[in-house]
């Protein structure tokens, strides 16, 4: 009931999110298109669904159910690999659910996806699995490859052999998701030098919870592969604290840093583990309030989420 809850709030927003608009006129181009065409002019996987839902009639409701199913379904599958699913689940609320899902949704279904790889991996799954699950994920947002490597990296297997399965696989994914749209990308995040208003805040976010898992993580009772797993992710969320600091555009580090979003998930909800159950438990409840709190009353978007709007209201 909580899944069908959180999807139902996520796909039937109404008018919520800075891009709602963006996404009505992807909905538009793709409907009005041929089926061949509305693939090429866009991400597929997303505009397979705008396709099929304008023809339906289902409009942009039906784009963002099948949306948000999708994302919810990764999301309670990392989850439930956790000691504390629920907490792991009101982890994801401030940020993850309201921001993301219900603002970014390619992104949020790239991101759920890869939460499922992510879910599959720690229970024992093969990197070719991951690299399906990756490559599946990029169908609805191309930047999702970067999450491959580092997963691929974290497998049982020589640091060699895994560096050379991590390159191929790798620029197999660029080779198909990438190539083709690298001038553009450059083009528009880097070149533009677009900005996002808290992106430092947010990858500060990320580093937040990778300091935790450095202080603490030997504590958090990670199996030998999730320790590997999310020590890559916490070197990530350092990396692009670095890139934030170089690169003139703080929108590209701003996107990649939502791929980092499962590690503060993972390590905020095994906390009680570390500092003890009931310290841990006010400790991350407090700080998600924080971040609730500062979001809604600081950021310059949030009056496109504020007040929530339901479709059937």
């Amino acid at each position: 009931m909580s899944a069908l809850a959180i999807a139902t709030m996520v796909g039937l927003r109404d008018e919520v999110g800075a891009d709602w608009i963006s996404y009505m006129q992807m909905l538009a181009g793709a409907g009005r298109s041929s089926f061949g065409r509305a693939l090429e002019i866009g991400d597929p996987g997303y505009q397979l669904i705008n396709w099929m839902a304008y023809q339906l009639g289902g409009g942009i409701y039906l784009v963002n159910i099948i949306c948000a199913t999708l994302f919810v379904w990764g999301l309670f599958r990392l989850a439930g690999t956790q000691p504390r699913p629920w907490l792991a689940l009101l982890v994801a609320v401030p940020y993850l659910i309201i921001v993301v899902a219900m603002g970014y949704t390619r992104q949020a279904v790239a991101l759920g996806i890869l939460m499922a790889g992510l879910a599959n991996f720690v229970r024992g799954g093969s990197t070719i699995r991951i690299l399906l699950y990756v490559a599946v994920a990029a169908l609805f947002h191309r930047t999702a490859v970067i999450a491959f490597c580092l997963v691929a990296l974290a497998s049982e297997r020589s640091r060699f052999i895994n560096v050379l399965i991590a390159i191929a696989a790798s620029y197999f994914l660029y080779d198909i998701f990438i190539s083709g749209e690298i001038n553009g990308l450059v083009e528009r995040y880097i070149e533009a030098k677009y900005s996002s208003q808290g992106a430092a805040i947010r990858i500060a976010m990320n580093m937040f919870a990778a300091v935790l898992f450095w202080l603490a993580g030997s504590r958090m009772e990670f199996s030998e592969r999730e320790r590997r797993l999310w020590q890559n992710y916490s070197l990530a969320a350092a990396g692009l604290l670095f890139l934030l600091l170089v690169l003139p555009s703080s929108t590209a580090v701003d996107r990649m840093a939502l791929y980092i979003l499962p590690l503060q998930l993972v390590v905020l909800s095994r906390l009680p583990l570390a500092i003890g159950q009931f310290t841990g438990k006010i400790a991350v409840a407090g700080y998600l309030l924080l971040v609730q709190f500062v979001w809604l009353n600081f950021s310059q978007y949030a009056r496109y989420w504020v007040p929530y709007q339901w479709v059937l209201s």
